[in-house]
C-alpha cells in the first residue's frame, strides 16, 4: 500500500476505521434514539426531529412490505431534494430494498433505460415530476408508484426563499399511492436480515463512453464505510448544521448532504433546488457549519455582490468537488472565512470520495491524500506498471467503498477492474500524478467525458441523440469552457444536403430529448468534420482545436 501521504495525515486523526458493522437504515435508527427531539431536517423553516424521520421511514419499511417488497427489490426514487428522498432512502434499507437514485432532470428516455435496466417493481416520486414517471411506468410493468408533494413538508410561509416553481406545484395527483395517506396506513416494520457485505442497498447509475448507463452494485457495507469516513473526515457532530444542497440523487450529494449528517446526528439545513439567496440566508438564519459544494456554487456564492456584508462566520468547513476550484476563488473564500476550500475526488463506482485535501493541510487544486483504508496508485497506462511520484499516469483505486460491480455487466466490470499485488484494484479513467506528499492531481481524462458543473456529460449518449434531428447528417460533441459551468457541451453539426439547420432550434429540440445539463449550451454548424482513414469522426482533434482558441 502506498502510504506516502500519511506524512500529509490530517493532525489528531485515526488513520484507521473501525466500520458500523450494521445496515444502512442503522444510521438513522441510532441518531433518532440519541437525539428524538433534535431537529434533524429543517425544511424552509419546518422542523422534522429525528424521532419523527425515523418513524416515518419505519412506516413506509411496512407499507412498502405490505405492497409486496422482497428483499433485493429495487426502489426508485425519482425526487429532487425533499424530506421524502430522506424516509424514502431509509424507509427501503429497513424494507431489505435496494435503493435506485435518478437524476430528476431525466427526461422519458432517459427514465425508462434506467428505469428497465434496474428492473425496479416501485417508483417513490412527487408530483410535480409524476407526469413523466406514469408512460414509463405503465410500460415496464412497475407494481406500484408512491407520489408525495413538496408540500407534504413545506411550510405555507417559508422561512427562506422557496423555488419559484413551488406556486404550480400540484398538493396531490391521481393514479398514485399518496404519501401521507400510505405513511398513515402503514403496517409496521418487517423484520430482515440483511448481510452487509453481500446486500445490495443502492444501485446509482453512471453512463459509459458508449452513452449506456450502468448501475453500480452497492451494498451496506460499501456505503457506510464511505458515510463513516466522510462523517470523519470534515469533522462533523451532532453539533453541526449542514446545508443540504448538492443533489441527493447523486453519490456527493447522498453522502456529504444526507447520510453522513444523519450518521453524526447534525441537522440537515435542506434545499430542494441551489438558490444562491436561500443558501446565504439559510447560513445566516440557521448557523449552518458545513457547506460541501461544486465548484459552480462557490462560484455562485463569492460572486453575490453583497457577499462582503453577508454574515458567514458560524462556517466550519466549506468544500466539494467536480472541478478544481479556481485559485482566485479559493483565495476569495479565505480572505472572506479564514477557510482553505477543501477538494476531493470520487466516483459513483466509490459511492463518493476516495481522496480529501486534510483540512488543516489544504493543495488547491490537488484532489487530496487518499483517505481511509484507500490505496490509491499511479500506473503506467500501457504495462499497468506501478510509476513513481511526479510521473503522469491512470489513477487506480482499491478501498472499501468500491462497488462489486455493474449490474448485469459482466464484460464491463471486467474492463473496470485489474489486479495488482494481488488486490483488486477500480480504473478510474483519470491520469494524474502523485507528489512526494502523497498529494494527487487529475491531469487529464482516458475516457472521452465533459464536466459540466459537477455532471459528468457522455458525448457519446448526446451525439447518439442528436442524429435523430431531421437535419443532422454528422454530429461532434466536445467541451468548450465557461466561466460558471467550468466545461460546457459543444455540438459540431454537419447538415444533410439541402438542409439549414437553425442553432437555436437544435438547442432548444435537445432540451426535450435528454436532461437539460446534458444538452449542447452552443451548437455550431459546419461544412465537415475531419476524419480517419476507417471514416471515424476524429473527436479529439475537434476537442484540441476548440481548447486552442483559450
Amino acid at each position: 500500500m502506498n502510504v506516502a501521504h500519511h506524512s500529509s495525515w490530517p493532525n489528531r486523526m485515526p488513520k484507521k476505521l473501525d466500520y458500523p458493522q450494521t445496515p444502512l437504515h442503522d444510521l438513522l435508527a441510532t441518531s433518532a434514539r440519541r437525539f428524538p427531539d433534535k431537529p434533524g431536517v429543517i425544511y424552509y423553516g419546518q422542523v422534522i426531529t429525528y424521532a419523527q424521520l425515523w418513524d416515518q421511514a419505519q412506516r413506509l419499511a411496512g407499507a412498502l412490505a405490505a405492497m409486496g417488497l422482497q428483499k433485493g427489490d429495487r426502489v426508485a426514487l425519482y425526487m429532487q431534494n425533499c424530506p421524502h428522498y430522506l424516509i424514502g432512502c431509509f424507509g427501503v434499507y429497513a424494507a431489505g430494498g435496494v435503493v435506485a437514485p435518478l437524476n430528476p432532470m431525466l427526461v422519458e428516455r432517459e427514465l425508462y433505460n434506467i428505469v428497465g435496466d434496474s428492473g425496479a417493481r416501485f417508483i417513490i416520486t412527487t408530483t410535480e415530476l409524476y407526469g413523466r414517471v406514469a408512460p414509463i411506468a405503465a410500460d415496464l410493468g412497475v407494481e406500484r408508484v408512491i407520489c408525495g408533494s413538496l408540500w407534504d413538508y413545506m411550510p405555507e410561509n417559508p422561512a427562506i426563499p422557496a423555488p419559484d416553481f413551488m406556486a404550480a406545484t400540484p398538493r396531490a395527483i391521481d393514479g398514485a399511492a399518496a404519501w401521507l395517506e400510505t405513511l398513515a396506513s402503514a403496517p409496521g416494520a418487517p423484520q430482515v436480515d440483511i448481510d452487509i457485505k453481500a446486500d445490495l442497498a443502492m444501485l446509482p447509475y453512471t453512463a459509459g463512453s458508449t452513452g449506456l448507463p450502468k448501475g453500480c452494485m452497492h451494498t451496506h457495507a460499501t456505503v457506510m464505510s464511505n458515510v463513516w469516513s466522510a462523517m470523519y473526515w470534515t469533522q462533523l457532530s451532532s453539533g453541526a448544521n449542514v446545508l443540504s444542497c448538492l443533489p441527493f440523487f447523486h453519490v456527493t450529494g447522498f453522502v456529504h448532504s444526507l447520510a453522513a449528517p444523519l450518521a453524526a446526528g447534525a441537522t440537515l439545513v435542506m434545499l430542494t433546488r441551489w438558490d444562491r439567496e436561500a443558501a446565504l440566508q439559510a447560513v445566516e438564519k440557521y448557523g449552518v457549519t458545513h457547506f460541501v459544494n461544486i465548484t459552480a456554487m462557490m462560484a455562485d456564492i463569492l460572486s453575490a455582490k453583497d457577499i462582503e456584508s453577508r454574515d458567514l462566520a458560524s462556517l466550519q468547513m466549506v468544500g466539494g468537488g467536480g472541478a478544481p476550484l479556481p485559485v482566485a476563488l479559493g483565495q476569495r473564500l479565505k480572505d472572506l472565512t479564514g477557510l482553505d476550500y477543501v477538494e476531493g475526488y470520487g466516483m459513483t463506482e466509490t459511492i463518493s470520495q476516495t481522496h480529501f485535501n486534510p483540512c488543516d493541510k489544504v493543495k488547491l487544486g490537488s484532489i487530496g491524500i487518499p483517505d481511509f483504508g484507500v490505496d490509491a496508485r499511479v500506473i503506467d497506462i500501457e504495462t499497468l506498471r506501478e510509476l513513481p511520484a511526479g510521473q503522469q499516469g491512470e489513477l487506480v483505486i482499491h478501498g472499501p467503498e468500491i462497488m462489486l460491480g455493474y449490474w448485469n455487466k459482466p464484460v464491463e466490470t471486467k474492463e473496470a477492474f485489474i489486479e495488482l499485488g494481488g488486490k483488486r484494484f477500480l480504473r478510474t479513467g483519470d491520469i494524474c500524478r502523485m507528489d512526494e506528499e502523497g498529494y494527487f492531481f487529475i491531469t487529464d481524462r482516458l475516457k472521452r467525458m465533459i464536466n459540466a458543473a459537477g455532471f459528468k456529460v457522455w458525448p457519446a449518449e448526446i451525439e447518439a441523440v442528436l442524429y435523430k434531428h431531421p437535419h443532422v447528417l454528422e454530429a461532434c460533441v466536445i467541451s468548450a469552457p465557461d466561466a460558471k459551468r467550468q466545461e460546457t457541451v459543444k455540438a459540431l453539426i454537419v447538415a444533410k444536403p439541402g438542409c439549414q439547420p437553425d442553432p437555436e432550434e437544435i438547442m432548444a429540440w435537445s432540451r426535450k430529448e435528454m436532461s437539460a445539463y446534458k444538452a449542447p449550451r452552443i451548437v455550431e454548424i459546419v461544412a465537415a468534420l475531419p476524419k480517419s482513414g476507417a471514416g471515424k469522426i476524429l473527436w479529439r482533434q475537434v476537442q484540441e482545436q476548440e481548447m486552442a482558441k483559450r
